[in-house]
């Protein structure tokens, strides 16, 4: 077992003392762009390595030295709050003025509070009437990509790996984001449209998490092969089920029911920290 610990900045003395509680028998730099990053080997995973690494800030991961990059076949991500920094429906309500209303129901469903696919259905019926120039001006102003995003989506494939964003958001984001990071496939829901303007309707169905969990199903079935893995990125509950379905999965910056479950959790650095759980 080995320890992988990132954050902004690491102290000599806090490598050197969570050395010592683990027992490490050696400690790699790693290139960590534009975060320090360290792999500990061989090391006795312990509560309070673990403990001292939360009260640093610093991001840890006990993982098998086999957890190799080159077996990592497909990365699933989710989009909003993941890949991007924003929630996309959120913005588009803040087009009309609403978005404390919506945001409200967004942050309850990814908390797991309600259930996702009526929380959807609510909230895009706020943005009825909503000219759909208005979802140009959000991309282009507001969408940024999470910090180390393009970095993490370029290791990965080099190394081989297909590439899926999934999300509870909008194909006019998702086909957007696809042509601007060539990423393999992607999934999301349609907003209805009549006359240049939102009706306040998906086109069903609702694409939710069960239905992300199936398409990265379909992609680790027809990717993988023999010893290849599969690994999903989320923050919301409505990522469990892809989150589950994954050989690897990754709570980024996520709601504490999603950290519960997940394998590993990146709560202060970029995404491109993932690569570093993959020797």
């Amino acid at each position: 077992m080995d320890l992988v610990i990132q954050a902004s900045a690491i102290s000599t003395a806090d490598v050197a003392a969570i050395a010592s509680l683990t027992g490490a028998q050696g400690i790699h730099a790693l290139d960590g762009g534009l975060h320090q990053a360290y792999r500990l080997s061989r090391v006795l995973p312990c509560a309070g390595a673990a403990e001292l690494c939360a009260a640093a800030g610093i991001d840890h991961a006990f993982v098998p030295s086999g957890l190799t990059r080159d077996r990592v076949r497909v990365v699933a991500m989710d989009m909003d709050s993941t890949l991007i920094t924003i929630e996309c429906i959120d913005e588009i309500a803040d087009r009309l003025g609403i978005k404390p209303d919506v945001a409200a129901i967004t942050a309850a469903a990814m908390r797991g509070e309600i259930d996702f696919a009526e929380s959807l259905v609510r909230r895009v019926a706020l943005l009825s009437g909503l000219p759909v120039g208005e979802l140009e001006r959000v991309y282009v102003e507001r969408l940024a990509l999470s910090p180390g995003a393009e970095r993490m989506l370029r290791g990965f494939k080099a190394a081989g790996a297909k590439t899926l964003l999934v999300s509870g958001g909008f194909t006019y984001f998702t086909d957007r984001l696809q042509a601007r990071l060539d990423l393999d496939a992607t999934a999301a829901n349609t907003l209805e449209i009549a006359d240049g303007r939102l009706t306040g309707r998906v086109l069903p169905p609702v694409f939710d998490g069960e239905a992300k969990a199936a398409r990265l199903a379909q992609m680790r079935e027809r990717h993988t092969g023999a010893g290849g893995i599969a690994i999903a990125i989320g923050d919301g509950a409505n990522d469990l089920p892809m989150l589950k379905a994954a050989d690897v999965s990754i709570a980024y910056h996520a709601k504490p029911v999603v950290r519960a479950q997940a394998t590993y959790a990146i709560d202060h650095c970029g995404l491109d920290a993932v690569l570093n759980l993959f020797a």
